[in-house]
């Protein structure tokens, strides 16, 4: 009988697989590269991740860092977490991982799943804040007795993991014949660890990081970004980027339509810093093939992580389409033609506002005789620059406070206004106005300079998407 003794026996050693599909357009198939990814999702956990769990657990015993009972807590993506969590079950540890709020709902779920307590913090926040997921972490650790935190980003176990066991077996796969290896970077390990060993076995394997933009790895300015897992806001010690020959600089709407690319072409159910590795090998594989020197290359791209942990993200088109990362017919359309259509169609002044000055029984009567819902709310006594715009009004905002008190409309527009409506550049396309929109915003301000444009409500977009579908005005 062949079985493991448990679940943490299979951690590794995952394959490699051709890529044929998702390379058809570089050219001949004979001029091209051997593409291969190595199938990281196929861990136990789903992840690279669950390379280094154990033996950063491991080493904390031996070090008398972590005791029996004692608390395991790790700042996460998701992914180490999971890892952690496993091993962490079989030796009966306690576990607290500290989640950034972008990371997925399936992602925080899983690690409940596995008896894991989980702390959510915000994403847009300096790595040194009190609020930020890493300090938060530091914090529990500090305060909770026996409590341990295996910290991935400075722990040497995590790139050592790689560098015994992804490297090797990369280099075993490949008959040592790899010239390339691509491989997201986050905490660094995965391809300082696998980079070392395979520079060490042959000094002329190309290490190829590949980064999302807006992190600083690759040298770009830190700013928020939607791919999860990869890429930083710091540099960790756990990187060496010496190893990294070069950068490839990814997008989060290129990441994510590879990694559907991934799913739909080859059949992989790839995470979305799959497509961020992958947009950098078929970088690679795209110059080797046009320099001639593709039938001799050998490219090793890993896919970190598998797909059923985005379902709710870059496999839902609606959330796609609410962060405009997929193309849809609002992607060409700029606001100033919905504008445009609207009035033609209705007859509409530009703009109406209220002035905080009016009374709100007078407000009411100009939504109705507008038949609109909403309106800007402006301090100056005449005009209407984007300067005066300092709240907003609409019909259920002041229905909810007449039906309360129905002297409301004795007050002033000023005593009752909701704050101000979102500007958007009039030159501005649907998608973009969509997504703001999606994100909880009631309504628009569309601005050409210094000048409000119109309100651009749900309802404009819907009215202006039915009337241009409408027979006779779809466009060839």
């Amino acid at each position: 009988m062949e079985y493991a003794s448990s679940i943490l026996d299979l951690v590794g050693r995952t394959p490699l697989v051709r890529l044929s599909r998702v390379t058809r357009d570089l050219g001949p198939i004979e001029r091209q590269p051997l593409l291969l990814a190595k199938l990281e999702m196929l861990n136990p956990g789903g992840s690279v991740k669950d390379r280094i769990g154990l033996p950063m657990i491991e080493a904390a015993e031996r070090a008398g860092l972590l005791r029996p009972g004692g608390t395991i807590i790790e700042p996460t993506s998701g992914n180490t977490g999971h890892g952690l969590a496993i091993a962490a079950v079989l030796k009966g540890y306690r576990c607290i991982f500290v989640m950034a709020d972008k990371q997925s709902a399936e992602k925080q779920a899983l690690l409940r799943a596995y008896g894991a307590e989980v702390v959510i913090c915000p994403t847009n926040v300096a790595p040194e804040s009190p609020d930020s997921y890493y300090s938060v972490a530091r914090r529990l650790a500090r305060d909770i007795p026996g409590a341990f935190q295996p910290d991935q980003y400075s722990n040497a176990e995590n790139p050592r993991a790689h560098e015994l066991t992804t490297g090797p077996e990369v280099w075993e796969q490949t008959g040592g014949r790899i010239t390339h290896f691509v491989a997201g970077v986050g905490t660094g390990g995965t391809i300082s660890g696998a980079g070392h060993y395979l520079k060490g076995k042959s000094p002329g394997i190309v290490v190829v990081g590949a980064d999302p933009e807006g992190s600083v790895l690759s040298g770009d300015t830190a700013r928020p970004y939607l791919t999860e897992g990869v890429g930083e806001d710091f540099f960790p010690s756990t990187h060496d980027p010496a190893v990294v020959d070069r950068w490839v600089r990814v997008s989060d709407r290129d990441a994510f339509l590879a990694a559907r690319r991934l799913t739909r072409e080859e059949g992989i159910l790839a995470g979305g810093s799959c497509g961020t590795a992958l947009v950098a090998a078929l970088e690679v594989a795209g110059e080797l093939t046009t320099a001639g020197s593709g039938p001799d290359a050998v490219v090793v791209v890993l896919l970190p992580d598998g797909g059923r942990n985005y379902l709710s993200k870059l496999y839902n088109d609606e959330w796609m389409r609410a962060n405009g990362l997929l193309p849809t017919t609002g992607a060409v359309v700029r606001i100033t033609e919905l504008l445009a259509d609207r009035h033609h169609a209705l007859d509409l002044p530009s703009l109406v506002v209220a002035r905080t000055t009016e009374l709100v029984g007078k407000a009411i009567a100009t939504l109705q005789e507008y038949g609109i819902s909403q309106m800007p709310v402006s301090e100056d006594a005449e005009g209407d620059a984007v300067a005066g715009l300092v709240g907003s009004i609409s019909e259920k905002g002041l229905l909810e406070r007449a039906f309360r008190d129905p002297s409301v409309v004795e007050r002033t527009v000023g005593e009752v206004m909701d704050p101000p409506l979102p500007l958007v550049a009039a030159t501005s396309t649907l998608d973009e106005a969509f997504a703001l929109l999606s994100g909880g915003a009631s309504a628009l301000v569309a601005v050409r300079g210094e000048q409000p444009a119109g309100v651009i409500t749900k309802l404009d977009l819907l009215e202006y998407l039915a009337h241009q579908a409408a027979p006779g005005r779809r466009s060839s």
